[in-house]
């Protein structure tokens, strides 16, 4: 809680990581010995949210309680709700299963380097705009491809961020915009961030804060590989 508002975290684990090439579904792959999800939930558990919704695949919730939340360190058990086929789904569900508070954060679990002074900022941008996403400014020069595969044009990289997690809300905002999604399915195509749906559907701006370019999201076998050097730093 900050000034009496109540904050939320809803902590996204419900991904299958095809790309991981790997039977170990990816939030339970073994980073630095544990298991990837633990470090974003003790990272949430040490911040000032009041509330955490940890969001599972389907048919998982006995699991990491027995076997997943037993090897974090944590003041308080989370709430675990189970997702759904998309990831707009899942953070719904999430949404829903945390209940109203005045402040909420959606964060990726894949992206196990969060830390306190990114969720900190995270917070005090959603307090001060109502909306905002983590991010960075990219480093490399990004060209738009063509139909014919060629390059069509360079986008002026002093204006391009690589969006990450956290992300955060008034709850209210975030939960109208959400509930509208899920009422019009034709709304649903392309939706691959909250940010975008706040933008879309409550029509209201989100607000860039910085983050780190170690927040990395753990997408492949070369990404678990950094995210192992970075925990050495």
């Amino acid at each position: 809680m900050i000034n009496g508002k109540s904050i939320g975290a809803v902590i996204l684990a419900g991904g299958h990581g095809a790309r991981m090439h790997s039977s170990v579904q990816k939030q339970y792959m073994l980073l630095g010995g544990r298991p990837l999800i633990t470090y974003s939930l003790e990272a949430f558990d040490r911040s000032s949210a009041d509330r955490l919704v940890l969001v599972v695949p389907q048919g998982e919730t006995d699991y990491v309680r027995d076997h997943i939340l037993p090897l974090c360190n944590l003041a308080r058990e989370p709430l675990i709700a189970e997702g759904g086929k998309e990831r707009y789904h899942s953070v719904y569900q999430g949404l829903k299963a945390l209940g109203k508070c005045d402040y909420v954060l959606i964060h990726d679990g894949a992206r196990p380097l969060v830390t306190d002074a990114i969720i900190t900022r995270a917070i005090e941008g959603a307090v001060s705009h109502d909306a905002c996403v983590i991010g960075m400014p990219v480093k490399d020069t990004i060209k738009m491809a063509g139909e014919d595969g060629c390059a069509s044009e360079t986008l002026d990289r002093s204006r391009l961020w690589q969006i990450q997690t956290p992300q955060a809300f008034s709850y209210a905002l975030v939960r109208e915009a959400y509930d509208r999604l899920m009422e019009e399915e034709a709304l649903q195509h392309g939706v691959t961030d909250d940010a975008m749906v706040v933008e879309k559907l409550a029509h209201h701006p989100v607000r860039l804060v910085e983050g780190s370019y170690g927040n990395l999201k753990v997408t492949t076998p070369e990404d678990m590989i950094l995210a192992e050097a970075l925990l050495k730093v």
